[in-house]
């Protein structure tokens, strides 16, 4: 499984399984300013808190969607 990392947000790395997604839509939802599906990048993660980034990506229902907290290497994929 291939793995992406998004690292324009200097607290945060977001990564992103796409094998893994279900598009349920969740993420878009909740946090709109930083995911955009139908543009490059899709994911923008400068456009959101640490704390905002980590509380959608908490409740991402398939688990594609986790991070990486540079500051302490920490590495979270919720739902594994």
């Amino acid at each position: 499984m291939e793995t992406k990392q998004y690292k324009n947000n200097k607290d945060i790395i977001v990564t992103w399984t796409p094998s893994k997604c279900v598009h349920a839509g969740v993420c878009v939802k909740t946090l709109p300013d930083v995911y955009h599906p139908k543009e490059q990048p899709w994911l923008r993660p400068e456009h959101a808190a640490k704390e905002a980034l980590i509380a959608q990506i908490d409740n991402c229902p398939s688990g594609a969607l986790g991070y990486i907290l540079p500051e302490t290497d920490h590495v979270a994929t919720p739902g594994e």
